[in-house]
């Protein structure tokens, strides 16, 4: 009998696992953590999070929600988890960390079909007609890599940043408030307000501060989404007042005004005993970390659970070496999935995931494989990594779309094809 086995147990391949596993297809997850974790993971269990807690919005008008309702169509297991675990954050869907990759890790193992190996691959036997799903993530590193780079001549490189963590009982809430920008949300984020002398000086130390060298680092390879707070601020005196520290729609009850600007942060579990600094990833040597976090107003006291660090990421050239079944072209029983394939984001992550566990079942099952329609966001990420002239890590957005202009009405539309499409394909094959 056909097996499956799936190297890593991130995001992208716990969703192929479930996906195989609840279509009755015998699953072997091989995953190196037990013997030896990456620089940025801490925890055995699946589907860790190690950057923010956040799986961004949930709103149709955003495109991170329009991916979300796309997926939740074909049972995506990382958003059942997400919103089991989910603690408040406004607009976002953000989740308990800890609790997040519990789930997954439980409903997966529940299921009898799936079987862990915990050991470190180092070059998948593809020669025996199993398939094998390659879903390590970004930070792949030893001899995995270096067979990963024999079979699709290298790798592309960006470098990513992740923010500190905090003990909520090291917030001084006589400085700092609770509040969503406009009003909009339920109170889910502490906000530490900044007057103008406070943020310049915040500002004049943090552009000074000593971060942590790289080896071959340059800011033209650093994502957007996740630029360091050193760097933002050296952009402009007035760049991190636009961007993560904006202050708009917040008004401080200790003075009934508008702060110069504002740090806001977030729960990392549901019992807020951890709160993640938001905007604030960084590469800041760890002593330079703590000596600015605490010029933050309400946080002159902070204790840091977990610094912030920084690493360098990793993907394929998808579109020359994967079919549009995320399938090496060389290698007919290879998949790749997840970050490694070119996307970025957490939800994208999984729904590469997602589609390699419907279309390896299908094969399986002796049914032709399917593409999502082109004009729904999860086909246009797909087909966007499968046939970019020059691949750039990509996330869902709008642009994605024709007619994506008008979001309410490309959402809606997009929703309606991805569930003509789901029925046609599950309901009616």
């Amino acid at each position: 009998m056909f097996k499956v086995h799936v190297v890593g147990a991130g995001l992208a391949g716990s969703e192929v696992a479930w996906q195989l596993a609840k279509r009755k297809i015998r699953v072997v997850i091989h995953e190196m953590k037990k013997i030896r974790k990456s620089p940025v993971h801490v925890s055995d269990d699946f589907a860790e999070l190690v950057c923010s807690n956040s799986l961004k919005s949930i709103e149709l008008k955003n495109a991170e929600g329009l991916l979300k309702e796309e997926m939740i169509l074909w049972d995506s297991l990382i958003l059942k988890c997400a919103y089991e675990s989910r603690v408040p954050a406004g607009k976002a869907l953000a989740v308990d960390r800890n609790g997040f990759s519990k789930c997954v890790t439980e409903k997966l193992l529940a299921t009898s079909f799936v079987d862990v190996k915990w050991e470190e691959v180092q070059s998948p036997d593809v020669d025996d007609g199993d398939i094998v799903v390659i879903a390590t993530g970004p930070t792949t590193d030893g001899k995995l890599a270096e067979w990963i780079k024999s079979v699709t001549s290298g790798f592309f490189n960006f470098f990513d940043a992740i923010a500190p963590i905090i003990d909520a009982n090291s917030i001084d809430m006589d400085i700092c408030f609770v509040g969503d920008r406009y009003g909009v949300g339920s109170g889910d984020y502490i906000n530490c307000p900044m007057s103008r002398d406070e943020y310049e000086r915040f500002w004049n130390e943090l552009v000074n501060a000593q971060v942590i060298e790289m080896e071959e680092f340059d800011r033209k390879m650093l994502f957007e989404r996740c630029q360091p707070i050193e760097e933002i601020a050296r952009s402009g005196k007035d760049a991190m007042r636009y961007g993560p520290l904006r202050p708009v729609g917040l008004i401080n009850p200790h003075t009934g005004k508008e702060p110069y600007a504002v740090i806001q942060l977030r729960k990392e579990n549901i019992e807020g005993s951890m709160y993640n600094i938001v905007g604030f990833q960084t590469r800041l040597k760890w002593g330079e970390q703590k000596r600015i976090i605490q010029l933050i107003p309400g946080l002159q006291n902070a204790q840091i659970l977990r610094y912030g660090v920084m690493h360098r990421n990793s993907y394929i050239d998808s579109p020359r070496v994967l079919d549009e079944f995320l399938r090496l072209k060389t290698m007919p029983n290879v998949f790749f999935a997840g970050q490694i394939t070119g996307v970025e984001g957490y939800v994208e992550s999984a729904m590469t995931g997602m589609y390699v566990g419907i279309n390896i079942s299908r094969m399986l099952s002796g049914k032709p494989m399917i593409t999502f329609p082109k004009d729904t966001m999860c086909g246009a990420l797909v087909h966007y990594i499968t046939s970019a002239s020059e691949l750039k890590p990509m996330y869902a957005n709008f642009g994605l779309l024709a007619g994506g202009k008008d979001r309410e009405k490309t959402a809606m539309r997009s929703i309606e094809t991805m569930k003509k499409f789901f029925e046609e394909v599950e309901l009616n094959d």
